[in-house]
């Protein structure tokens, strides 16, 4: 079953990586393989015993043959799977319009005293007409109180509400997660907003069911750590391990945990779910071994193995349950599930079976699980446990432990003692012996440990660096320490809490929480360690493969040759940088923000931010996606950053990257008093107002801001707005130019015209202000005759942005354009002479991504 699941789990991975579900060639291709696969098996069985080489052949076919099956098998049940939810599609025409849903919370997802964020399950639709689709029946919504007060909501509450809707989406960006794809595992196929709360309608009867039961007691656990914790600092770790929820995690334990390797720490984990299965299998067992049933003892009736591992199943399913079924607990729920079977039945399985059968039932219940990060490292930590100890005996014999007579009595001595003596050193003997034996098997559990912790801190290094572009080198020592206590001090007590009653519950979940305050004053002193935190590029698929042989070189079995060797197969991985840009020529991308501007241009040694897009007073893109980009793209330093002008969906960002990494340069069109100025001094980075005529090089790549003029800055923000030029070569032939216009209007425009309208002569233009039709004017593209046009802006945009007027005007011209709503990211690769244009989702598409220009279609 080991090749069938996994061939199973590679098909199901290859889905997720097409741009497109098979049409129906592809499906009879599909078909035709499995029955071949199945006859080659046939026949392979039904062969006669040959001798010598066929025989062994016809095996090794007999399994490739059973794996390729598994593989189709795989890609089909995810392509199935993948067409069953896309059916249900939001009418391209319904979105951003008030429609009337009526329906249950199914899920609370985050929730404060002025917002909250769930999931909506449809019972009917207010709407009349034909769509020829199927509706979504789950919507991913928010509530934002403005008149009045929030109202209670809790899973399981039936409400008729009006909101605004649009089909998933999510920003693209290179070497950023996809939320697409986490929509579409939690079935989301549109999300929006309850847009007049006024109308909201309470109704009665609440929905019933499990699922509804589950997510009741998740929410009422989750309502009594508020009430005793409340404005506790750690409150939202204490949640996390009691329910799985992880929104009011604080963003200073989260920079902690993930510095120090040990964010793993907040998800409710196979460990904790182990814990409480034995737990509860010992108490189930210890009972039913007492108990009798008229005059005859229950164990006679049920082995009391037995009842102790359907104990320990049940409490393992609970607990997943009020964990809300993430990946890690459901592989480890199945692998007690598997291990349970196998008990009941008498039967003994290998541990590699038990997680083959895991990561098979886990991909069963949700294909998309391979999208997150989760998946990978629950499973590569599993493993790579289960490789290590493959080369160490599961028992250990009994003269490992067993001393000799020197050893027992060293006080031994040949000649005849009296017998009072005798038996004081009898006694004493026995003291020190089991003494001894007691280090012995402390320190045997000690090896043990710290093998387990090497193998799962060397396996997860190379997926720790393509998830979160780094590796925590004081992981090992911080995990040493958090992984016991957290597991065996700090979870019992947070379950304690769940299980007790008032007040009880309240001192078990403020000892937990003491608890945790000291771990994170530890956590935070590792973190200010200099050498603790290596921060690497986003690696690729040879560097992850070469670092997966290091792996598996270094926790073979003892006696595997040249294991001093396997170290070198890291190199790829820690000493890869990113290939940047030729002297002479620059690489620029134009973020997918949402509504906004970020735009990185890089050099062959340098790199200026321009814009770092929105920030925590709106979409937290600063935070989400700019410094996440710069940081998996091995930008370790920006050169410049520059703000064009005092506008949130351009300047609120910068928080942010100043937070990510270190600016050298700090150039912005804000007034004097802003207080990005002192937080950027404060940083060191030295500060300079932009004006016109300021010109530098960097690897023979021009700069130049050509707006606003020097001088005490005047007028609304967009009137002092940042323009900055990059060129390839300064008047050299085959020159590539990009202009960077921020929100500049028509009277800069015509300005810049007046001034210079051959030195506005660009290839590629970022659009001014978004394509509002206050910018862009005829005169101003006339001059500049761009031969790409970027829009950056957001989906479905309340502004409207770009208008259409606007957007006319490039398209008469036959520039080629591209638009972050749309396309995702843009880059672009410019150089003397030439220049490359690559769009997110031309090149990074998945299949379930929808577009501006497939709704137009519609």
């Amino acid at each position: 079953m080991r090749a069938v699941w996994c061939g199973f789990a590679l098909g199901v991975i290859v889905l997720q990586r097409q741009a497109s579900l098979p049409l129906a060639s592809a499906w009879i291709a599909l078909v035709l393989c499995v029955v071949l696969m199945i006859a080659l098996v046939v026949w392979a069985l039904r062969a006669g015993d040959d001798e010598g080489g066929r025989r062994a052949a016809r095996i090794v076919s007999a399994w490739l043959a059973i794996w390729l099956a598994s593989v189709c098998v795989g890609f089909g049940y995810a392509a199935w799977r993948a067409e069953l939810r896309l059916a249900q599609t939001l009418p391209a025409a319904w979105q951003k319009r008030d429609i009337e849903v009526t329906g249950h919370i199914a899920r609370m997802l985050a929730q404060d005293a002025a917002a909250a964020s769930f999931l909506f399950s449809v019972e009917s639709w207010g709407v009349l007409g034909s769509h020829g689709k199927t509706l979504p029946d789950l919507l991913q919504l928010s509530w934002v109180a403005r008149d009045a007060a929030l109202p209670m909501l809790v899973p399981g509450a039936r409400w008729r509400l009006n909101v605004r809707l649009k089909r998933p989406h999510a920003e693209g960006n290179f070497g950023l997660r996809d939320a697409e794809a986490t929509l579409l595992a939690r079935g989301v196929r549109a999300t929006g907003y309850v847009s007049d709360e006024q109308r909201a309608t309470r109704l009665l009867p609440d929905a019933q069911g499990l699922g509804v039961r589950i997510e009741r007691s998740r929410a009422a656990v989750r309502a009594r750590i508020d009430r005793v914790l409340a404005h506790a600092p750690h409150r939202g770790i204490v949640i996390a391990l009691a329910t799985g929820a992880q929104d009011a995690v604080s963003d200073d334990d989260w920079r902690r945990l993930r510095n120090t390797g040990t964010s793993h720490i907040v998800a409710i984990s196979g460990l904790h779910l182990a814990f409480v299965a034995g737990l509860a299998g010992w108490a189930a067992g210890a009972f039913w071994r007492r108990a009798r049933w008229r005059g005859v003892e229950a164990p006679l009736i049920v082995p009391a193995q037995q009842v102790a591992v359907a104990g320990a199943v049940v409490a393992a399913a609970a607990y997943a349950a009020l964990a809300g079924f993430n990946v890690p607990v459901q592989r480890a729920l199945w692998m007690i599930v598997v291990a349970a079977v196998a008990l009941w039945r008498s039967r003994e399985v290998s541990r590699s079976h038990v997680l083959a059968w895991a990561l098979g039932l886990v991909l069963v219940r949700d294909p998309w699980a391979v999208t997150a990060p989760g998946f990978w490292l629950s499973f590569g930590a599993v493993a790579a446990i289960l490789f290590a100890a493959s080369g160490v005996p599961r028992v250990r014999h009994a003269d490992e432990t067993a001393l000799s007579p020197d050893e027992l009595d060293p006080m031994r001595e040949h000649d005849a003692t009296p017998p009072r003596v005798g038996r004081i050193r009898e006694f004493c003997r026995r003291v020190v012996g089991r003494w001894r034996v007691s280090v012995r098997r402390l320190t045997g559990r000690l090896v043990d440990s710290a093998r387990v912790q090497w193998a799962v801190t060397l396996a997860l290094a190379p997926l720790t660096a393509y998830w979160f572009m780094q590796i925590p080198l004081i992981g090992p020592v911080a995990n040493a320490g958090a992984i016991p206590w957290v597991s065996m001090f700090v979870t019992p007590m947070v379950l304690a809490g769940v299980a007790l009653p008032a007040p009880l519950d309240g001192y078990a979940w403020q000892a937990a929480h003491t608890m945790l305050s000291g771990l994170l004053d530890v956590l935070g002193m590792l973190e200010g360690w200099p050498w603790a935190l290596l921060r690497l590029p986003q690696p690729g698929f040879w560097a992850l493969a070469c670092a997966g042989v290091g792996v598996a070189w270094l926790l073979a079995p003892r006696g595997w040759p040249l294991r001093w060797l396997a170290p070198f197969t890291w190199l790829p991985l820690v000493l890869s940088s990113p290939v940047g840009p030729s002297p002479g020529a620059f690489r620029l991308s134009a973020l997918d923000i949402g509504q906004g501007t970020s735009v990185l241009v890089e050099t062959a040694r340098h790199a200026l931010l321009f814009d770092a897009g929105p920030g925590p007073e709106s979409t937290h893109a600063g935070e989400r996606i700019v410094a996440p980009y710069l940081q998996t793209h091995g930008v370790r330093r920006l050169d410049t950053l520059m703000i064009s002008h005092d506008d949130s969906d351009h300047s609120g960002g910068a928080a942010a990257v100043f937070d990510a990494v270190p600016v050298r340069d700090f150039v912005a069109g804000i007034l004097p008093g802003h207080p990005l100025w002192a937080s950027a001094r404060k940083l060191g980075a030295q500060t300079v107002q932009c004006a016109a005529g300021q010109r530098w090089q960097w690897d023979g790549v021009a700069f130049e801001v050509l707006w606003p003029d020097p001088g005490p800055l005047t007028g609304k923000p967009n009137m002092h707005c940042c323009v900055l030029r990059v060129s390839t070569a300064q008047g050299g032939e085959g020159m590539v130019s990009a202009l960077l216009t921020g929100d500049i209007e028509a009277s800069a425009e015509r300005t810049l015209v007046a001034r210079d309208a051959t030195g506005l002569r660009s290839q590629v233009l970022v659009v001014p202000h978004h394509g509002s039709r206050t910018s862009s004017t005829e005169p101003f593209l006339d001059s500049v005759w761009p031969l790409v046009a970027i829009f950056q802006v957001g989906y479905l945009n309340r502004f409207h942005h770009p208008q259409s007027g606007v957007y006319a005007r490039y398209v008469s011209r036959h520039i080629v354009l591209a638009r972050s709503d749309a396309d995702g990211a843009v880059r672009i690769e410019a150089a003397p002479g030439s220049l490359a244009v690559e769009r997110f989702r031309d090149t990074q598409r998945r299949y379930w991504m929808d577009t501006v220009n497939e709704q137009r279609d519609e």
